[in-house]
């Protein structure tokens, strides 16, 4: 199998409800290839930001295995997912097992003076992308992206999914968003959690 062919990704049938809640999910499966862009779209409440946790690690599941390769994380505000009182710089080499690369930085349109400052000194857009180098520092086969360009301007939303498409010989990518038209944009497929849901309500689970 090529190296782009590699399965990232692999969950099967997933059951997953939160203590005196609703059942978010149930027999869920999927499977994501390195090369390629999945979706995960629907409103909120529909367990998009669940099924992150549940692929980091951080919530286990009732029933079903998740099985994954190396993970990078990008979260939807790039202000809370940095430690205000430390460099950007120092915060990315406590988690990276990758070297830094200057040919990385400069694609990503950061510098190693602005690498340095703290997180409230960077715009949202620089900001964002330092969440992205710091995704790649750490060697991922798989790249977990939730809602990543919903705090950032339109032509920051833009030019920040064409630096994470361009990943995609090197990993794969799970796109969580509530965005449609981002979506259909960006991925080879798109899973509506909204969609999931009125099937299981249809047949009374």
């Amino acid at each position: 199998m090529r190296k782009e062919e590699e399965t990232v990704l692999r969950i099967e049938g997933l059951s997953f409800a939160y203590p005196d809640s609703r059942q978010i999910y149930d027999g869920f499966s999927l499977e994501l290839r390195r090369g390629e862009c999945l979706g995960i779209v629907g409103p909120s409440g529909s367990g998009k930001s669940t099924l992150f946790e549940l692929i980091a690690g951080n919530l286990k599941p009732q029933k079903g295995r998740i099985e994954h390769g190396r993970l990078g994380w990008i979260f939807q505000d790039p202000y809370s997912s940095f430690h205000p009182s430390y460099p950007i710089d120092r915060q990315i080499d406590e988690v990276a097992t990758l070297p830094e690369d200057p040919r990385q930085v400069a694609a990503l349109g950061l510098d190693r003076d602005l690498l340095g400052k703290y997180p409230h000194e960077l715009s949202g857009g620089q900001l964002q992308r330092c969440s992205i180098l710091r995704a790649l520092r750490m060697d991922p086969d798989l790249l977990l992206c939730d809602e990543p360009t919903s705090a950032l301007d339109n032509i920051t939303q833009l030019e920040t999914m064409k630096l994470l498409i361009k990943l995609l010989d090197r990993v794969g990518i799970l796109l969580i968003t509530h965005d449609m038209d981002l979506a259909r944009w960006a991925c080879d497929r798109i899973i509506d959690l909204s969609l999931l849901q009125e099937s299981s309500e249809r047949l009374g689970v």
